[in-house]
């Protein structure tokens, strides 16, 4: 991989968003049986739903071996639509032709997750993702570079292995405690259970929602991609500095999931009131936190990545804006998951659309119109989650904070 680090970078970068696309899209089923649930929990109602989750499991299985087959034969268009040719395309197609066999298991995972949270348990699926981080970065080191004596290095192919033998450990941990820790049987009964209408038109609108959000993602790689390789490298790392730092805010946040479902099923609006509150303010100093560590970290962080002086320039060119965001995301992804609980799928569908299409589309092709290059794709982020922070803030406020002051 250090012949073509560059090259082999953007490749992951590429196809890191493209199958990200479809894990967000497709996975939303979590999210729907987590609401369920925990509405359903705080209602005292969840013996009325315990076929629910084996069903939701199945269709949600099938589905991600028709999404599989249904792009696996089509890689190479994709990718060059994505702007990816020569050296990178090759790469791109090596490391999607493994690794997106894990697909299936990732979406089974996040069912899976989905349950522990509609259940108020967060530890578990925490447990998991640690133990299938832990496992993918040592898996990365062995493969990528290989252990001299033991294993030869295999480039961009080693780390896609890497990344699906953890997804397999992730799926087998889960399926252990989910049996060994709940009574949520996995055995397919019929017929369908009424929740599943809910369950799918929630499906539906969490669909439409990412497909929306995957659209300023994956148009956010074609452009830096029409860049050069050394912008979409850049690219990569700042796109993925910027999703780690939204995994530790999604920490909190999934608690405002999983406890805001339970409230709103016991019509506790002034505990739902408190709980946002307290969750945003969190949220809001580990964004501080975030903002601080990598500041003083602000030059080693693209050292971590690359040591391509063209991508380190792009990159520390765009770093201060993933910085300055964080704020953004930690109200927008926080009122999201709080959302998620409550059921608001529909507004969070209409949300990422008027987000992506009025705001994040328009100004990534000003910019582009602007020639500001890689500058301009971040900025079209900052307006994006602009929006989205500010349509949910609005939201909650007229309707769930007024119903906490009437209660």
């Amino acid at each position: 991989m250090s012949s073509y680090s560059t090259e082999s970078l953007a490749a992951v970068g590429i196809v890191g968003a493209f199958l990200s696309m479809l894990i967000w899209i497709l996975g939303q089923t979590r999210s729907a049986i987590s609401t369920i649930i925990s509405q359903n929990l705080g209602a005292g109602k969840l013996e009325d739903i315990k076929v629910l989750p084996a069903q939701a499991i199945f269709f949600n299985m099938i589905l991600s071996f028709i999404v599989l087959g249904a792009t696996y034969f089509f890689v190479e268009d994709i990718f060059t639509f994505l702007n990816a040719k020569g050296m990178v395309l090759d790469l791109s197609i090596d490391y999607y032709n493994i690794r997106v066999w894990g697909f299936p298991l990732t979406l089974f995972t996040f069912a899976i997750f989905g349950i522990f949270r509609g259940l108020q348990n967060t530890f578990w699926p925490m447990l998991v993702a640690m133990s299938g981080a832990g496992i993918n970065i040592g898996l990365d080191f062995a493969f990528v570079y290989g252990i001299e004596g033991l294993i030869e290095p295999m480039g961009v192919k080693g780390a896609a292995w890497a990344s699906l033998l953890s997804q397999a450990m992730m799926a087998i941990m889960a399926l252990i405690f989910l049996l060994v820790k709940t009574n949520i049987s996995l055995r397919l009964r019929f017929p369908l259970h009424p929740e599943i209408n809910r369950l799918i038109s929630m499906s539906l609108n969490l669909f439409v929602r990412s497909l929306s959000l995957n659209v300023a993602l994956v148009l956010a790689v074609k452009e830096a991609t029409a860049l050069g390789t050394a912008s979409v490298a850049a690219h990569t790392i700042a796109a993925n500095i910027w999703l780690f730092t939204a995994f530790f805010i999604d920490g909190y946040g999934a608690a405002g999931n999983v406890l805001g479902g339970r409230l709103l099923g016991a019509k506790n609006y002034k505990d739902l009131w408190l709980l946002t509150r307290r969750v945003n303010t969190y949220n809001l100093i580990v964004a501080g936190l975030l903002m601080i560590v990598c500041t003083f970290g602000y030059n080693m962080a693209g050292e971590l990545f690359s040591n391509e002086d063209t991508v380190l320039k792009a990159f520390y060119s765009v770093f201060y804006i993933v910085i300055l965001i964080q704020p953004l995301n930690s109200i927008a992804f926080t009122l999201d998951a709080i959302f998620k609980g409550l059921g608001e799928m529909g507004y969070l569908r209409n949300t990422l659309l008027v987000a992506t299409f009025l705001g994040f589309v328009p100004m990534i092709y000003f910019s582009k119109w602007m020639d500001w290059g890689l500058i301009g794709i971040w900025i079209a982020f900052v307006v994006w989650m602009f929006f989205r922070a500010s349509a949910l803030c609005i939201k909650y406020y007229n309707t769930y904070y007024k119903l906490a002051k009437n209660a």
